[in-house]
């Protein structure tokens, strides 16, 4: 495996991305792994190099750059606690639009890099990323073959650009993994998300006994057999729609 970190130009200054890919045997489709709210940390490295290891040039892009802020370091339980407003704060700061030129910025870095191919583009997005996966769907149509979003939040929101309508406005496959106990994404949310997805080429699936972020390892929420199944259902998306020819 081929792991490095790249300071990749934007329009408003450079995001650092982690990518990671197969050494031989490429070019690889592409994966852009959007990170949740607490940041870049080896935590969400690791998950990308396991995404790699399946055959994918996988980008984990700094979505906090424009604050000149990399990692958060350890967040305390109290909600109160400085180190979370800060938290909640950066996530307030970024906007779809944002994101989707940070988008266009990366495919336009991997589109020079011989192990990427760029026709084939699958996305995933947890926590506050789930919508900006989505959304790269929809803003690039011809080129995004399949969005995940898990555990996302502001999945049914009354903008243009809600998750919940993105299905009419791309044929990228669409899955939603969801928690069964989320305060960020509740019930009637995901009951939107499942309306709007309905006869499209969708799922929204809610994983029982989970609470939001049991896909990480370091979470005490962490949920092993729900994450070894998230990671089932990701890889099964990715064989299905990114298909080499």
């Amino acid at each position: 495996m081929i792991d490095q970190q790249i300071a990749i130009p934007t329009k408003d200054g450079h995001t650092a991305t982690f990518i990671s890919h197969p050494e031989r045997g490429g070019p690889f489709p592409v994966i852009l792994f959007y990170m949740d709210a607490p940041a870049i940390r080896e935590e969400l490295r690791d998950m990308a190099r396991r995404l790699a290891t399946s055959g994918y040039y996988v980008m984990l892009p700094n979505l906090y750059y424009r604050s000149g802020v990399m990692e958060l370091g350890a967040l305390p339980a109290d909600p109160n606690a400085p180190e979370r407003k800060r938290m909640f704060a950066l996530m307030g700061s970024l906007t779809i639009p944002m994101i989707m030129d940070d988008t266009r910025a990366l495919l336009t870095y991997a589109e020079g890099q011989a192990a990427a191919n760029t026709k084939l583009i699958g996305t995933v997005g947890y926590c506050m990323s789930g919508r900006y996966a989505v959304n790269a769907a929809t803003h690039f149509p011809d080129r995004v073959k399949a969005a995940a979003s898990v555990y996302g939040t502001q999945l049914a929101t009354d903008q243009d650009d809600s998750p919940h309508l993105a299905a009419a406005k791309t044929k990228a496959e669409l899955y939603f993994a969801c928690a069964e106990t989320d305060i960020y994404a509740p019930a009637e949310i995901i009951e939107k998300v499942k309306q709007g997805m309905s006869g499209a080429k969708a799922e929204v699936e809610i994983y029982p006994g989970t609470h939001h972020g049991f896909a990480f390892p370091k979470r005490p929420v962490y949920h092993r057999d729900a994450a070894e199944r998230h990671w089932e259902r990701l890889l099964a998306l990715y064989r299905r729609n990114l298909v080499q020819t």
